[in-house]
């Protein structure tokens, strides 16, 4: 790829503010800005939700999801599509649920300062993590 070609890859990679777009039993679209880690070597999209929101209710019903990625300039865009799994809510705090989480967490932040309480959280919270495989990506450099 040129150098001066548009890689929508490396806009989601380097993103750290999404929007979601999940589907409302109605059809419509819901829309939900998020904090995506995106993991390039197994193509998968992660977003830590609460149970019993929107999102995660509209993604139980039908997981087909996108997210929308825009770069800081406003001046190029992308979007990653494709069908999601949801991990929890777990109620054991070193439980695979939680510790799915807490992948999520180091991948998208690094090492968190106190685990025990992030476990902790991540139960009373009702914490899910969202894993979307990407199935198509594209996007736009602008001007």
């Amino acid at each position: 790829m040129a150098s001066d070609q548009f890689d929508p890859y490396a806009l989601i990679a380097g993103s750290r503010l999404g929007i979601l777009a999940t589907i409302k039993s109605n059809g419509l679209p819901q829309l939900s800005p998020v904090t995506p880690y995106y993991d390039q070597d197994k193509g998968v999209i992660y977003v830590s939700m609460t149970d019993g929101r929107a999102k995660t209710v509209n993604l139980r019903r039908d997981p087909r999801a996108a997210l929308e990625f825009t770069s800081s300039d406003g001046r190029s865009w992308a979007t990653a599509e494709g069908s999601v799994m949801l991990t929890g809510p777990g109620a054991d705090p070193n439980g695979p649920e939680v510790e799915a989480l807490v992948e999520y967490y180091r991948g998208a932040a690094g090492e968190h300062p106190d685990w025990q309480e992030y476990r902790s959280v991540m139960v009373s919270d009702r914490r899910v993590l969202m894993a979307l495989k990407v199935d198509r990506v594209y996007g736009q450099k602008l001007g």
